[in-house]
């Protein structure tokens, strides 16, 4: 059974983006909620990975970790300066077609 996208926005996200996502039924958790406010990036990967949760960060240091071999629940990331309407819409695309297990170690580019 496919196993639907849980996320974890990174602290520089906009909170517009975690309200929209959450009006659409996505379980979304921001860095805030889960009191990790200056925790380093590998720690942020390490929460999100035991709860199953697909990190989405503005922050490239996420895919220097993905490329140093660093185990994950799956990075999404996007560019500085991207739209908060294409940030929502690019994420729901990623929630309606891939899966968490899809999301395994993997980086989503949008």
């Amino acid at each position: 059974m496919r196993q639907k996208i849980k996320f974890y926005m990174d602290e520089h996200v906009s909170k517009a983006v975690v309200q929209a996502l959450r009006r659409r039924g996505v379980d979304t958790l921001s860095v805030v909620e889960a009191g990790m406010m200056g925790a380093s990036d590998e720690e942020h990967l390490n929460r999100a990975k035991t709860e199953q949760r697909v990190i989405f960060t503005q922050d490239d240091d996420f895919l220097r970790l993905h490329a140093n071999g660093i185990k994950h629940a799956g990075i999404v990331y996007v560019p500085q300066q991207t739209r908060i309407s294409e940030i929502i819409q690019g994420l729901m695309l990623v929630y309606q077609v891939l899966d968490a297990g899809e999301m395994q170690n993997h980086v989503e580019y949008l």
